[in-house]
This record gives C-alpha cells, sequence and structure tokens, in this order.
C-alpha cells in the first residue's frame, strides 16, 4: 500500500482517537438519574420561595439530601396542588414530596412511601375572637379553606358532599388555590376562620400577632412522598432514603431550621383541642 495511504489512514484514526475522547465522560452527575420534584410552592416551612428566588423548606432541603445519599439529582417543579396529582400520573413529575396527607383516595391514584410527619387540623381566627369549635362544626362561621387540600377532604367528609356544596355557594366555604392565600383572607376579614394542617399554621402565626389558633382537630394525618403506582424502584429509593434520614442528625436540624417546636399547652377533649399559643392558658371549645 501507498505510504501516502498508510500516513493519511494513520492520521485519520489519530483525529477519531482525539474526538472520541472528546466525548467520553468520567463518572460524575451527569451519570445520575434526575427525578423532577413537584411541590406546592406556597406552603411554608415544608416548601416555598426564598427569599433569593430559589425553592426552600423542610421538604426541599430533605429530598435534597436524600438525593445526594441516595446518588440521585433532582430538579424542583412548582405544580398548582389542585393539578399535582394528574401531573405525576402523567409523567411532568416524577414525584411529589411537599407535605401531602396520605389518604385512601389518593392512594388509588398513587404509591407512597413511608410516613414522615404526623399532623393534625389546625382552625384558625383573629386573637380575640369567641369563635370556637363548636360554631366551625355547627357551620355557623365563614371558612377559608386550600382547595384540595387535606383539610377541605375532611370538611367534606364531615359535612357531606351536599352540604359541604351547598356551604360553598352560600358562601359559607371560600376556596383558595394556596395556604397563604386563605390566610390573608383571613388577616382582612373575608373569612372567619381557616382551617389547614397545624404545623403550617403555627408557623404562619409566628410573625402574625394578630392570628391565633382557636382549635385543633385531631386527624392524625401522615405525610409521605408521592410516586407513580407502577415507579417501585423510586418508591423503594425514597424508602431508604427516608429512612437514613430520619435517623441522621440531618433530621434533627432540619426540624429545628424549620417546624415550630415550642409545644403550647394543650388540652385534647374527644378528639378535638383549643389553645391560646400567645400564653399558658388552654380552654375547651
Amino acid at each position: 500500500m501507498d505510504k501516502k495511504v498508510l500516513y493519511g489512514m494513520a492520521g485519520l484514526c489519530l483525529l477519531f482517537a482525539v474526538l472520541m475522547a472528546g466525548c467520553v465522560t468520567t463518572p460524575g452527575d451527569d451519570d445520575k438519574k434526575t427525578y423532577i420534584v413537584g411541590i406546592d410552592a406556597d406552603y411554608p416551612p415544608f416548601s416555598y420561595l426564598g427569599d433569593n428566588g430559589q425553592f426552600i423548606g423542610f421538604d426541599v432541603e430533605s429530598v435534597k439530601w436524600i438525593a445526594e445519599q441516595q446518588g440521585f439529582n433532582v430538579e424542583i417543579k412548582a405544580v398548582a396542588w389542585d393539578g399535582i396529582i394528574p401531573a405525576l400520573q402523567t409523567g411532568k413529575i416524577d414525584m411529589v414530596y411537599s407535605g401531602m396527607t396520605i389518604t385512601p383516595e389518593r392512594a388509588e391514584k398513587v404509591n407512597f412511601t413511608i410516613p414522615y410527619w404526623q399532623v393534625n387540623q389546625g382552625i384558625a381566627a383573629k386573637n380575640g375572637s369567641t369563635f370556637t369549635v363548636e360554631q366551625f362544626k355547627n357551620n355557623e362561621l365563614i371558612i377559608g379553606v386550600q382547595r384540595s387540600c387535606s383539610a377541605d377532604q375532611w370538611m367534606q367528609d364531615f359535612f357531606g358532599d351536599e352540604k359541604y356544596n351547598q356551604m360553598i355557594k352560600d358562601g359559607k366555604i371560600k376556596l383558595y388555590d394556596t395556604f397563604p392565600m386563605s390566610m390573608v383572607a383571613l388577616e382582612q376579614g373575608r373569612v372567619q376562620t381557616v382551617i389547614f394542617d397545624d404545623v403550617n399554621i403555627e408557623n404562619y402565626i409566628t410573625s402574625k400577632p394578630d392570628l391565633t389558633i382557636i382549635g385543633v382537630i385531631e386527624t392524625e394525618e401522615f405525610y409521605g412522598v408521592a410516586v407513580r403506582k407502577d415507579d417501585n424502584e423510586l418508591r423503594e429509593t425514597m424508602n431508604a432514603g427516608l429512612t437514613k434520614l430520619m435517623s441522621s442528625e440531618k433530621w434533627n436540624e432540619l426540624i429545628q431550621k424549620y417546624i415550630i417546636t415550642e409545644e403550647p399547652t394543650v388540652v385534647l377533649i374527644e378528639g378535638e383541642t383549643t389553645l391560646d399559643l400567645t400564653n399558658d392558658t388552654a380552654t375547651t371549645a
């Protein structure tokens, strides 16, 4: 074979080798799976937009820690709460990690991990009001609630579908897209009470001295991470990650950073309680 041809082929081989070397990646973040995590972006202290424009919160930091421990990447995506399960089912997101209560209705559509937090339903009102849980349950008050949340579902179950729908028509129940929107409505006097997860209400009213909790309905709900029905691999990965997290020092750090840990005086009576976070006195409703 002609030497020029040999030299030319050798040159091409060398060039090809150099080009291929440029395409080879070393093991790193590019080799990891990336999961899209759906959150309610207005759900403090679990998931919300920080002052720096980045998503923060107990759940946001938790999933990032788990991702690092379990060897995957995450992309945080804000999704409207009433559309978050459809977004999961259609593959727009891979999991919901944002204070989602495990319920039988939701479990028909998604799979849940092990539970990682327990809440009850708190009832907020303006400080100094004389409203009671009994008035709340007797349909005597105007109630604000985030649509499609577990508090909304509790009211449907408690009042019954027919009465619940009539209360909406009569303006006795007002639905809001986010929890903070319902609390703003309370502050502005457009509703008389708000029902929502107690830990969120406690967190919210720490900077709102004009608001208080008049009662807690002991629903004993549990938060879990939701994944698609057929995604057993991700479910097991998240179960392992949650187990690691809850047995680590990081768990306590996150609780101290985001969750209200000072316990008010509480008296439980027949599954209910009323309390005043501004002093040490608890009264029955």
